[in-house]
């Protein structure tokens, strides 16, 4: 008998006959997520409270105020670094706790490994010597980066957290965004993710607006899932790491939704609710690492993915 207070007891696994997405999803973050991806999984689809989330995050948190230890599971090792600490800041805007004493920390981690124009690294130098995707480099006077920098600006402007690195920060990414001429999916969808949440609304309307074309011009985004070949994938990324409508518009509120018609849209969606595997997870479309990144990677893609489906009203289950 469970004591009195103590948390419910997680659903049944599903069986074969159970076939729901959500339900098949479940299973698969049961047998294979970390505690952290569990408690998002609880929190967004079990009705979970955001308590238990913030405990796991915690785990993998330093004094400076960064995160670390393999949040992001290409970078090994205890060191603060800005894709785990940027991946800590989803994970609480995720749960509505973005803000507080705790991101106020994270700030003045991000403020000290910020380059001189105000802009984060993809990697600080301080990883050297712990276990790294060999994909990933690991520069001494690494540049700043849209890619790293555009989301963490917009996720904070989104919470409405002000603090005196933003402003810089905030600076270089109207610089990168709209002086973007040549890119790739993955930049455009940390612009996209800054734009979303930029203050200046004009402004980030008409940047987009500028991107939408962009991605259409150059491929950048499959809207015929019968000619892939039309659509080749960037140099450095994986075979068939290709990018669609629902990777730049994650919910129907982005600005990134304009870009594509509702039949392309809706094609997309269809290809990300077929995407989900026999294990009842969805796949990592980029490159993958030994040991294990790819494994550990997929329960937080299946989040993402069955929120993306729920956001625009796709039935989970």
């Amino acid at each position: 008998m469970a004591e009195i207070g103590a948390s419910p007891l997680p659903p049944t696994p599903p069986t074969r006959t159970a076939c729901s997405p959500l339900a098949r999803a479940e299973h698969f973050v049961w047998l294979t997520a970390r505690v952290l991806e569990q408690r998002l999984f609880a929190y967004h689809f079990r009705g979970g409270d955001a308590g238990p989330v913030e405990t796991a995050l915690d785990a993998y948190r330093n004094e400076d105020g960064g995160y670390g230890h393999a949040l992001e599971p290409d970078l090994r090792g205890p060191v603060s670094q800005p894709p785990h600490t940027a991946h800590a800041l989803r994970v609480l805007d995720a749960v509505g706790r973005c803000g507080g004493q705790r991101v106020e920390r994270m700030c003045r981690y991000l403020t000290s490994v910020s380059t001189a124009d105000g802009a984060l690294p993809a990697i600080h130098p301080s990883q050297r010597g712990y276990p790294t995707a060999p994909f990933i480099p690991v520069l001494d006077d690494p540049p700043g980066e849209l890619l790293a920098t555009g989301p963490v600006v917009g996720l904070l402007h989104r919470n409405e957290v002000w603090h005196a690195w933003l402003f810089r920060a905030t600076d270089f990414c109207w610089q990168a965004v709209e002086s973007l001429g040549i890119s790739h999916p993955y930049e455009v969808e940390a612009a996209v993710a800054f734009l979303d949440a930029a203050p200046d609304r004009p402004r980030a309307e008409a940047a987009a607006d500028r991107l939408g074309r962009l991605v259409r011009e150059r491929h950048l985004a499959v809207l015929d899932l019968d000619d892939l070949d039309a659509y080749p994938v960037p140099p450095g990324y994986a075979p068939g790491e290709h990018h669609f409508p629902h990777d730049y518009a994650r919910h129907p509120h982005s600005l990134a939704r304009a870009w594509f018609t509702q039949d392309e849209m809706a094609r997309s969606l269809r290809a990300l609710s077929a995407e989900q595997e026999e294990d009842g997870g969805w796949p990592v479309r980029r490159r993958r690492w030994a040991p294990g990144p790819a494994l550990e990677a997929r329960p937080g893609v299946t989040i993402e993915a069955l929120r993306t489906l729920r956001a625009y009203g796709r039935p989970v289950g």
